[in-house]
Formats: C-alpha cells, sequence, structure tokens
C-alpha cells in the first residue's frame, strides 16, 4: 500500500483545503436549488412531528420521564446537581449529610409525595443520623439519574450489554473514571479501555486522549502525540485482529489538533491499513467543517492507497461550559460559536458536506444528537445525495435493521435520554448506536461531570431535549423546535457565517507589529475616563454634603454589618444620624469599576499551531541564550565613586521626570507594556535559561509583566486628582527584585515607581541578571530615560549595603525574606521599605471538598517553579476523614509522581531546577525527617546535565508534620509540601495562622458554613478557595502579605493604593468654606467627636476636620467599606475588601495642630482598628470622654516616654493613661509639622531597631480620605472559583 502521510497539526487551522477536485465539485454543487432545499426542510419537519407522535406511544422509561420531571421545576436543575455532586461526590458522611441539608429545601414538587417527604426528613435528621440517612438518599439518587450509566463490574457489565442490545441497538461504550491526575491513574484507565476491546461481548469503545495520559502540554504538542500513539497502539492492534470498533472522542478544544494528529498517526501503521476507525468532531467549533474536509482528503488518499475507511461522529458539542471558563480565564476568545442558533447552522453545514457519495466513499458519519429536525434533515439528505445504500468497496458494515439501513450514515443517540424517541427513529433509519457510558458503583462519583451536562441539557431551554417529553402535546413546544431548526438552516445559507478558527493570536505576526513605531498617542484618555477622573477629583462641599447625605440614607436599608454594636442614635442640629462607619459583608451589586482602560494581557495560546511553532524556536535557543550579556556587563559597578555618579545622576533626572504630568508618564509605560509585549519571546528565554523557568510559567509571567505597564500606566493619573492632597514623587527609588520571578516582579517594582515620578536605580538579583538587563532595554526603547533609569549590577556586600543606605534613597522596594527586609533596616533603621516577603502559605481540604481538585490545585501550587514562589503552597492541612482518605492520598502521589522534571529547554518540563544546589535550610527539609514524620513521596535529585547538577529534584510530600515543627514555621521554598491533619476547621485555622508571616492562603470546601468561619479569621493577604493559591493577576488579584510577608505600608503589588505609597502627600489649601457647618450624613461616633471638639476650634479649623470626615465618608462608600470585583469574570469571583488593622499608635509632636490630630482620629474610628493616642498635652474633657467610649486609650507624655512604652510595654510608665500599656501597636501614625515629625521618625526606627515589623506613617496630614483611611487598613483579595464543571455556582454569595 503506498504510504499516506498522517495530518500534519497545523494543517487543521491552516486555511488550506487539499480536498481533491471531485469532492469539490460534489460539494458545491449540492443544496443549489432553494426549491429543493425548502421541500427537504418541510419533509424533515413532517417527519419529525411523525416521529414525535409516535413516540409519545412509546412507554416511558419511568426514570427518565421523573427525572424530566423534575428538571422542569425552577429549582430542579440546582437540587438535582447539588444532590449529584454534593450527597454522591463526597467520602464523608457527615459532608454528604450537610450537604443534603442545604438542598433538601429545593426538592421540586414534581416528585411523589413519598419521595419529596423522604428528601425533607433526610435533609432534617441527615446531620445528626448520616450513616443511615446518607446511603438511602444515594439510593434514591441513584434510581433517578442511574438509567444514564451502566455498572462496569465485568459480572454485571455483560447481563446489563445484553439487555441494551435486546432492542437491537449496538452500543458506543465509553469507560468512566477518576480524574487523571497522573500516570497511574492513565494506566489504570487504559487497561480498562483495553479490557473493554478484548470482551466478546463489546463491539464499538470510544476513548479520550485526556483518559489515557496525563499531565498533557500543548507546548510540547509533538512528543505527547509520539507518546499517546505508542499508548493507544496497542488497543487498536487489539480491535484489528477482533473487530472492534475504537472511537477517538474529545472535549476540550485544546485537544483538536492533538486527536487529529493521534488519530492520523495511528492510522498510518501497515498493521492497521485495513481497519475501520472514528474520531469525533463538535459542530459548534468553526473549526469543525475545514477539520472535516482535511481528514476527508486524508481519508481519500487511504482508500485510494487500498485503505480502510474511516469514521467521523459529529455531534454539536457538550463541553460549552468548560470552553467558556477556560476563554474567560486566559483572555482567549472562546473557541465556539457565540449562539445555538450558529452552532446548529454549523452542524448542517458539516451534514451537507459529510452526506455525498464522493466523500462517504472514505468517510462514513455518525450523525449524533437527539434533536428529531436534525435526525430527519439528515436522513433525507442522505437519501437525496444517495449515500443511503453501500458503494464502496470492502466497507466495513456499520448498522443493522431492516428498514432502510446504512453503511454510509450512521444514527447515534445517549442512554437513558427519551427511549420513545430512539424507538421512533430506529424504525425509520435501522438500528440506532446507543453512547453508553460504563462506571463502577464505587466510582460512581467521578460520573458527576458526565452527568451535569446531561442534566443540564435536560433542564435548559436552548436545548432540544429540554422539550423532549412535551413535543406531542404542547404544540407552542413543538413550534419552537421547529422555528429554530428552519433558523439554523437559514443561518447555515449565510456567508456572513464565519468557518475557521475564532482564535487568532500569532505571537509572531503580534511581535512585528508591536516593534513597528505607532503615533497612536499611548497616553491619550477617552473622554469619558477624563470626565469620571474629574469627578472623582471634585471637592466642592455640596458635592460633599450631598453625596454623604445619600449614602446615609441608602445605609437605612443597605447590607452592612458593623464591627462593633452600633452607637446609638444621636441629634445634632435637629438632624439624625445613621451608621455609615461599617464594612460591607457581601459583595456590592454595582459593577465596580477597575483602573480605567486597563484589561488583562492574554496568554500566549498553545492551542494554535502558529504559537507552538513560536515556542519551539524559543525552546531551541534556550541553551546558547546570551540575552542580554552586553547590557548586563555594560551595567556592572564595581568602586564606590562609579556608584555615587550613578546616584547622583539618577537624583538630578528624577526632578524632571517627576516634574512631568502624572498622563505624560502613563504614555510612555503604555509605550514600555508594547516594548515588554513585543520581547515576550526574548524574555521567556532568558528566563528560561539564566533562572530555569519553564516555558508556560515563563509565558505567564511575562503577561504579568505587561499587566503591570498597563495598570500602573492607568492608576498613575489618579495621583494627580486627589482632592485636598498634592503628591510629591520620591527623587531616588532603589528596586531590589528576586530572582525567582526574573521578568514580573523586576518590572513590577521599576514601573510603579517611574509611574509614581520617581528616578530608579535597578539592582537585579544575581541569579537574575541578565532577565534585568533585557527588561531594562525594553523600557529604554519604550522611552525612559537611561538617567531616569540605571540597571547596576553590584556585589550584595560593601556596594550593596552603599546603595541601601545611602542617605539619597528615598524609597526601597524590595522582593525577598523578612530576613533581608530586616538586614537592610540594620543598615539603615529609618529606611523607608516596601516589601513583600517571605511566606509559608497553607491549604485546608475539608470533607466536602472535590477531593480530585483539591489534589490536583494542591500539587499545582505546591511544586510549580519547583517550589520556589512565596506564594507556595508548603502545607496541606487535612481536616477530619481528609487525612484518612486513601482516595486522596493515592491522587496526590500520582499527580506529584508523574511531574516531569527536566531543564527548560525540553518542552515536556513542568518542573525545572532550583536555582542553585540546595544547601542549609532546603538541603534538609528535601533529606531530613522530624520525628513522627514519613515521606508520602520521597524527593529524589535527578541527573542532567552539566549545568543543572544537583538543581534537579523530583518533588517530595511528608506527612505527619507536628504543629509546632521546624517544618510548620519555616519557609524552604523549594519542592517540598508538608501534610498535616486538624480535627476540625477552627483547629485548621489555628494551624493556619499559627505561622509568623501572612502571604496566600487556601480553602477547600463546598460548605458556605465553613467559608463564613474561615474568611472571619484567616490572616493572610491572599486568599483563595476552590483553586491553586499561586498565579495572582494584576488588578484581579493584587498581591501582598499581612503579618511578616509585607513590610511597610502594606499597598499590593498590582491593586489601587500602590503608587498612593510611593511619595508623599501635602495638603492642600482645599475648596472656599462652606456656608454652613453642619454634620448631615455622617456617622453618629464620628459626629460625637467633632461635636465634641467644636468648642476647642475656630471656624476654619472646624471646617477643615467637617470636609475630612466628609471626604472619609465618601472614600468609604466607594472603596474602602465595599466589597468590590472590578474584573466581573462571572466564573471566578475576584474579590476586593478592607480589614481594621489590629492596632495604631497616634502620636502627636508638640507642634501638631488640634484639627490634624483630630482628623486622625476620625479616619481611626471610620476603620474600626484599635487606636492609642499620644499627646504632649492635655485633650478637652469633652473629646476625652467621647474617646473614652470608643475605648481609645489617651496618653498624656513626652516623646521619651511613648518611645519607651511602646518598646517596652511591660515596664512601669510614668505617663497618665486611661488604660493600662498595650502590646506594641502593630502600625504608628505621627502627627505634627515636616521637621518635628522626620525628627520622631528617626527616634522611633532606632528605638525599635528598624524592626520590619512595624510599619510607620510620615505624611503630613489632609482631609483626603483617599489618603487618610489608608493607615488603618489591611488590604485582602478573595478569590473564589464561581462554577462547577462550567456551571454558575452561585453557593459563596450568601458569605460574601
Amino acid at each position: 500500500m503506498a504510504q499516506v502521510e498522517p495530518i500534519a497539526h497545523e494543517e487543521v487551522q491552516a486555511g488550506v483545503t487539499h480536498v481533491n477536485a471531485e469532492v469539490n465539485e460534489a460539494v458545491s454543487e449540492a443544496h443549489r436549488d432553494p426549491a429543493t432545499e425548502r421541500r427537504l426542510v418541510d419533509e424533515a419537519v413532517a417527519l419529525a412531528q411523525r416521529w414525535t407522535r409516535e413516540s409519545a406511544e412509546v412507554q416511558a422509561d419511568p426514570a427518565a420521564e421523573r427525572l424530566a420531571g423534575v428538571l422542569k421545576d425552577p429549582n430542579g436543575l440546582p437540587f438535582t446537581i447539588g444532590f449529584v455532586d454534593g450527597v454522591m461526590r463526597p467520602e464523608s458522611l457527615s459532608a454528604a449529610a450537610s450537604h443534603l441539608n442545604r438542598v433538601a429545601p429545593l426538592v421540586p414538587e414534581f416528585l411523589p409525595w413519598y419521595l419529596r417527604s423522604a428528601v425533607r426528613v433526610g435533609g432534617v435528621v441527615a446531620p445528626v443520623l448520616p450513616s443511615p440517612v446518607v446511603p438511602i438518599a444515594r439510593r434514591v439518587l441513584r434510581e433517578m439519574v442511574g438509567h444514564l450509566v451502566v455498572d462496569a463490574r465485568p459480572d454485571k457489565l455483560g447481563a446489563a450489554i445484553e439487555q441494551l442490545r435486546a432492542g437491537g441497538a449496538r452500543l458506543n461504550l465509553n469507560l468512566l473514571g477518576e480524574a487523571v491526575l497522573g500516570e497511574d491513574e492513565a494506566l489504570r484507565r487504559l487497561d480498562g479501555i483495553h479490557e473493554l476491546i478484548r470482551r466478546p461481548d463489546v463491539d464499538y469503545v470510544s476513548v479520550k486522549v485526556s483518559a489515557i495520559a496525563s499531565h498533557i502540554s500543548m507546548w510540547a504538542f509533538d512528543e505527547v502525540v509520539d507518546k499517546v500513539v505508542e499508548r493507544l497502539r496497542p488497543l487498536y492492534l487489539t480491535a484489528a485482529s477482533d473487530g472492534t470498533f475504537i472511537n477517538l472522542d474529545m472535549e476540550e478544544y485544546r485537544d483538536l489538533d492533538l486527536t487529529i494528529a493521534v488519530f492520523t498517526r495511528l492510522l498510518e501503521d501497515p498493521r492497521l491499513r485495513l481497519l475501520e476507525a472514528g474520531i469525533v468532531l463538535q459542530a459548534y467549533l468553526p473549526d469543525a467543517l475545514p477539520a472535516l474536509d482535511r481528514l476527508t482528503a486524508w481519508a481519500l488518499q487511504r482508500v485510494d492507497a487500498g485503505g480502510a475507511r474511516i469514521k467521523v461522529r459529529l455531534v454539536k458539542g457538550a463541553n460549552l461550559a468548560m470552553e467558556r471558563v477556560d476563554a474567560v480565564m486566559h483572555g482567549w476568545t472562546l473557541a465556539t460559536y457565540d449562539t445555538k442558533v450558529d452552532s446548529d447552522a454549523n452542524y448542517v453545514r458539516c451534514l451537507r458536506a459529510a452526506l455525498d457519495p464522493a466523500r462517504t466513499r472514505a468517510v462514513r458519519i455518525g450523525v449524533a444528537g437527539h434533536n428529531l429536525f436534525d435526525i430527519a434533515y439528515a436522513w433525507l439528505l442522505a437519501g437525496a445525495g444517495a449515500v443511503r445504500a453501500d458503494t464502496s468497496t470492502g466497507s466495513v458494515q456499520a448498522t443493522s435493521g431492516d428498514a432502510g439501513a446504512s453503511p454510509d450514515v450512521e444514527f447515534e443517540m445517549l442512554l437513558g435520554m427519551a427511549q420513545g424517541q430512539v424507538a421512533a427513529v430506529t424504525r425509520e433509519v435501522g438500528h440506532v448506536l446507543l453512547y453508553v457510558p460504563v462506571v463502577r458503583p464505587d466510582e460512581f462519583d467521578v460520573a458527576i461531570s458526565y452527568l451535569v451536562r446531561r442534566l443540564e441539557e435536560n433542564a435548559s431551554s436552548d436545548n432540544f431535549l429540554s422539550a423532549a417529553f412535551d413535543l406531542a402535546d404542547d404544540p407552542a413546544m413543538f413550534a419552537r423546535e421547529r422555528d429554530r431548526f428552519v433558523a439554523s438552516i437559514a443561518r447555515a445559507d449565510d456567508p456572513a457565517l464565519a468557518t475557521g478558527p475564532r482564535r487568532e493570536q500569532d505571537r509572531v505576526v503580534e511581535a512585528a507589529a508591536l516593534a513597528a513605531p505607532t503615533d497612536a498617542g499611548a497616553g491619550a484618555e477617552a473622554p469619558r475616563t477624563r470626565a469620571r477622573l474629574r469627578r472623582a477629583a471634585s471637592g466642592d462641599d455640596a458635592g460633599l454634603t450631598q453625596v454623604v447625605m445619600g449614602i446615609a440614607r441608602s445605609a437605612v436599608t443597605s447590607d452592612t454589618a458593623p464591627l462593633e454594636p452600633a452607637v446609638p442614635e444621636q441629634v445634632f442640629g435637629a438632624e439624625a444620624f445613621v451608621e455609615t462607619a461599617v464594612f460591607a459583608p457581601r459583595q456590592t451589586d454595582a459593577r465596580a469599576a477597575g483602573a480605567p482602560g486597563f484589561h488583562n494581557t492574554a496568554d500566549s495560546d498553545p492551542a494554535l499551531p502558529g504559537n507552538r511553532a513560536w515556542a519551539r524556536g524559543i525552546l531551541s535557543r534556550i541553551e546558547t541564550s546570551r540575552a542580554g550579556d552586553a547590557t548586563i556587563a555594560a551595567a556592572r559597578v564595581t568602586d564606590e565613586s562609579s556608584l555615587q555618579a550613578i546616584i547622583a545622576r539618577v537624583t538630578a533626572a528624577a526632578t524632571t521626570w517627576g516634574a512631568l504630568p502624572a498622563a505624560d508618564r502613563s504614555g510612555i509605560l503604555i509605550a514600555a507594556a508594547r516594548a515588554l509585549e513585543a520581547r515576550r519571546g526574548e524574555l521567556i528565554e532568558v528566563a528560561a535559561s539564566e533562572t530555569g523557568k519553564v516555558f508556560a510559567e515563563a509565558d505567564v509571567e511575562v503577561s504579568e509583566a505587561v499587566d503591570f505597564a498597563n495598570y500602573y500606566a492607568a492608576t498613575a493619573r489618579e495621583l494627580d486628582r486627589v482632592s485636598g492632597a498634592v503628591f510629591e514623587p520620591a527623587k531616588l527609588t532603589v528596586v531590589t527584585p528576586p530572582w525567582n520571578f526574573p521578568i514580573a516582579i523586576p518590572a513590577g517594582g521599576v514601573l510603579a515607581a517611574l509611574a509614581a515620578g520617581s528616578g530608579v536605580v535597578f539592582k537585579p538579583a544575581p541569579q537574575a541578571r541578565r532577565c534585568a538587563a533585557v527588561v531594562a532595554e525594553a523600557l529604554w526603547e519604550a522611552g525612559v530615560p537611561r538617567d531616569v533609569l540605571a540597571l547596576v549590577d553590584i556585589d550584595e556586600g560593601g556596594l550593596g549595603q552603599t546603595l541601601v543606605s545611602h542617605p539619597a534613597v528615598d524609597r526601597v522596594i524590595l522582593t525577598g525574606s523578612w530576613e533581608t527586609a530586616a538586614l537592610f533596616r540594620s543598615w539603615r533603621p529609618d529606611l523607608p521599605l516596601l516589601a513583600e516577603t517571605s511566606g509559608k502559605n497553607a491549604m485546608i481540604v475539608m470533607p466536602t471538598a472535590d477531593l480530585d481538585l483539591a489534589a490536583s490545585d494542591l500539587v499545582k501550587s505546591a511544586f510549580g517553579h519547583a517550589g520556589q514562589k512565596c506564594s507556595a503552597a508548603s502545607l496541606a492541612i487535612l481536616v477530619g476523614p481528609v487525612g484518612h482518605s486513601r482516595r486522596f492520598a493515592r491522587q496526590l502521589v500520582d499527580a506529584a509522581g508523574s511531574l516531569r522534571v527536566g531543564p527548560p529547554s525540553d518542552p515536556l518540563s513542568e518542573v525545572g531546577p532550583v536555582v542553585e544546589v540546595p544547601r542549609g535550610k532546603l538541603e534538609w527539609a528535601l533529606t531530613t525527617l522530624e520525628e513522627g514524620e514519613q515521606w508520602l513521596v520521597e524527593p529524589r535529585r535527578v541527573d542532567g546535565a552539566p549545568e543543572y547538577r544537583g538543581r534537579l529534584w523530583t518533588p517530595g510530600i511528608r506527612v505527619g508534620v507536628q504543629p509546632g515543627s521546624r517544618f510548620h514555621h519555616e519557609e524552604f521554598f523549594g519542592p517540598v509540601l508538608g501534610v498535616m491533619h486538624a480535627s476540625s476547621l477552627s483547629h485548621a485555622i489555628e494551624l493556619q495562622n499559627a505561622v509568623a508571616y501572612g502571604l496566600t492562603a487556601g480553602l477547600y470546601t463546598q460548605n458556605p458554613h465553613d467559608l463564613a468561619q474561615w474568611l472571619d479569621r484567616v490572616e493572610a493577604g491572599n486568599l483563595y478557595v476552590n483553586r491553586g493559591i499561586t498565579g495572582a493577576i494584576v488588578q484581579r488579584q493584587p498581591f501582598g502579605g499581612w503579618k511578616r510577608s509585607s513590610v511597610g505600608a502594606g499597598a499590593k503589588a498590582g491593586g489601587p493604593n500602590y503608587l498612593v505609597g510611593l511619595g508623599r502627600w501635602r495638603a492642600t489649601s482645599g475648596s472656599p468654606a462652606s456656608a454652613t457647618l453642619h454634620l448631615r450624613g455622617l456617622d453618629t461616633r464620628i459626629a460625637a467627636l467633632i461635636e465634641a471638639a467644636q468648642p476647642s476650634l475656630d471656624y476654619a479649623a472646624f471646617e477643615w476636620l467637617r470636609r475630612g470626615a466628609l471626604s472619609d465618608a465618601i472614600a468609604w462608600d466607594r472603596e474602602f467599606g465595599q466589597v468590590r470585583d472590578v474584573s466581573g469574570l462571572g466564573v471566578e469571583r475576584n474579590l476586593f475588601r478592607y480589614r481594621p488593622i489590629g492596632s495604631v499608635a497616634l502620636r502627636a509632636t508638640a507642634d501638631a495642630s488640634w484639627q490634624a490630630v483630630l482628623r486622625v482620629v476620625v479616619a481611626g474610628l471610620r476603620a474600626g482598628s484599635r487606636l492609642t493616642l499620644s499627646a504632649p498635652v492635655g485633650l478637652p474633657a469633652a473629646v476625652r470622654r467621647v474617646l473614652a467610649d470608643e475605648d481609645v486609650a489617651v496618653y498624656v507624655e513626652s516623646d521619651e516616654q511613648w518611645l519607651q512604652r511602646i518598646t517596652a510595654p511591660d515596664d512601669l510608665l510614668d505617663a497618665v493613661a486611661d488604660e493600662a500599656p498595650a502590646p506594641r501597636p502593630d502600625r504608628v501614625r505621627l502627627i505634627g509639622q515636616d521637621d518635628a515629625v522626620a525628627a520622631l521618625h528617626t527616634l522611633v526606627s532606632q528605638a525599635v531597631g528598624g524592626d520590619p515589623d512595624l510599619a510607620v506613617y510620615d505624611n503630613e496630614v489632609t482631609t483626603a480620605g483617599r489618603l487618610e483611611l489608608l493607615p488603618f487598613l489591611h488590604e485582602q483579595s478573595v478569590t473564589i472559583t464561581a462554577h462547577r464543571f462550567g456551571n454558575p455556582d452561585p453557593w459563596s454569595e450568601s458569605v460574601i
């Protein structure tokens, strides 16, 4: 037989069709006559109507009819999916009982009374008696949905097959199993499918590539094809020997090219020349018709060379929900059509193309679906095209039956779905092929994703099956489906319906376009944006008052909850007041606005062949990369005089840079974003070459760098528009980034400082010098002056200390360990330091969790980039029965053990090298166990090339980690995970919070009560629920921690407040005084304080204080008191909220103005922080009384006494205080004139030895609530997965 080349994956989407001339001619001639087409449509409608009548005469399956009735109820779908997912899935009976209790009230009225009663009673009793109740509930559920799947146990399967075949149907068996997280499960599934193929009573089996291979990376496309072909070949050889038909199935768009490449490669084996096999195509993909053309061209060559035909199973597609999730999360275009009618129309187009004798001599068609109109149309179309008779030679008989059987076209339907219609169709077309999922009863929960899709099909009004039981009796329902069918025919004839891939990202083309010069005015603002910013900056008194009064009115009925019991309503000036200084417990309904005009950049799409070719080029350059070499060599500084000259040059240039309007700096940052994007390939190359980043990790890091540039460009403009304050840029900022994120973090720090108007000295980590050089090159190329941004490569010792401690340095941006921050402060105690430091992050796994997803996300979070992420999961805390779950342990071991460890130049590598040979504590963590610990997965060193010797390690998982142990508390920064056990969620939170750090934290649960308790108590800056805890995205999940994970102001990188802290703020004179001095709309506590202070204030001071309080109220309502999601993804909730700082010490200098002291206290009261106020003179008695009522301790003391008290809280003090001294505060706010505040700041820093744990705020006091509230607040990002298998899941909305 002549060799036929497999379809190259690039051809699937290349837009060039090689179908031979006779096929092209036949297709172009088909359906040209409109009259013929109208007649065909009319006949199809008539045939569908007849089938509808006939199906009504068939005795309906009681279970199917009951399920259809349940799903018509408004609560039917959430009840049934909640039952399937929450009661069937959990291993823990108590977890299942808890969920039964929550879904029982939703039980549909359609269920028989005894079942409704059983569910309701079970819901009440289950939490108390889970053991007897939950098994009964599960049995009831199996009766509802069990007809959709078949028992896979060998002794049960035979009888089920025999029973199903009794009616003459053929069966397409699909073996379901546990989630494929690793190679053990993949090979187990492969063996199970092979066993099915070997069975004499099985003649048709479906298999998906993703079911028999784990850790599939499209960046390693060719290698994955080789691996999958090698695995599947024995199955196909067995099928060839015993006559079993194998259908290669697929779900995800990313698998389209892969599946076609595997399919054609397999059938090129000479031993499989006469084997007929099948492949599925999904019509909701615009790529389906071009793919059909290419498969047809290939099959024609195969048949002409003496080989067997192939079969294409045409489906509409059942993975739409997850395709939407994939597109939204990565910023990609949705791969499928946007509308159902377009998908239906493409299905029609594919049928028209396929059902032609010129094609069916090489490609048989499986018409899969339940839409009677589509089936009738396909049947009549096949008749019109004369493809119902076998016109090929040596073809395999595909169907059986008496009435009109055809080997060229076959009709396929789902087991258990509208069996009356199956019977009616069978009488007309011959016996149909039933798609039969098979699963072991002890793995019934793994069928959930399949069942959810089937349930959604039954419930969705867009789907034909939702009307299946009503068509015969409800003319309106029949007319609805008829009209939809007719519309799909019309749309199929519409030239405007696009064919071919919707995703067109091409990194090569994009890089060339971005590198080209542009005059697009990067800094231009849309008029709407300018207007919004002007309104936000407006400071007129009437506007302030009206806004605040509106807030007060809405607070009467708003969804808010004070942290403390509400103060009784008061009256001042004949006006009633309400509490407005409260935190909203849940997300606001209003659509929150993020940074003006900002959108996250899309990650690189590996589903596209052009991008895969681009990636191959990058991978080929990694081992020999010299990117950045020349630039970093030129940046080398070895003597102090050269360093001093650089510092002087940057400081001088910063004056001009900082004087630029923020909008002008923004324009250059937007150009920087373009330059970074244009260098995406080079940045990935150098990150891999220098620091060992694997391709997928490096690509998303470049996206983050681009996002930083665009985000800070957007937020910088606010710096010029804060009412009541003016921003003064720092002259010189030193940026000292880490090596583990060698692109994004350096770019983020440098870009933020530039956006804020500062000159920058950029000192890269020694392990990532070249990466820094390429970043700097991009920024210089974008227009950042070299005198404003200086790249310096200096030794970590003497010159490093000289730079960091230099008096000209206004600020240092550090990402590194807490110990490094302490070292910097030891060099210069008063150093303004903004640092993201260490993390010891834990994920809690509750009994209600989806354990497969939890294991998958835990492994990714722990071992991505070899665990060298400050956000990485270092601990897993398993609650209750999860700690004894064999399945969870098995999945965890399988997922971790299957990770491919290798050099970054290998496209299959998932875990690259650690940056240096492990020494010290990392070596200990990889090689030593503490008392009571064991290795669940023991790490081992992997051999590699000389440059990686000793640096490649497989992941390690240690179990039995004890509370208070070294592994519990220390950060190790490598590929090792510790597992702890907790008896309850409360215990787990104690373990999670027991560390000194608070960077990221995770929770896996489906229980809203768990979520509420955790959110109320967890101490971390970035929280993640039902997803991994790494991979924060700019604006979506602003990044930064609490406790020792943050030093300085605590503003999150990539968040709305980061730039605010990168300079100093001065008060402005503000607007003209108001004609009235009322306090309408203010919170009662704040109004009471201002009223008490009024006799001690002159007119101007009172007005100034009042304006500050009004500004606070507006800022609180718009930002600080709200829970906001500016991303609005839908499938994931990315919430941003503020929490009060535990304790803040206020200290007024001798020259502090009285109104400034009160202004700061007003802000602190609104934020809800625990305050202490220290002043050198006494306060008015009325003010003291109000502060005492609010538990604000007041101390009258000198600076020296105050310093002694906050640094030695246990000593006896001479100061007069209302209460006993408190422990050292979390933050200090200094109030007074510049010189006095600066001197006191120095004294504080020296007194505490530069302790990084204490943040000191010393800006001038302003009326701007946007600024004055920040010292009293923690920022917190809360990310919650809001879908189950792509379907919206609002479970968390009642909590936050």
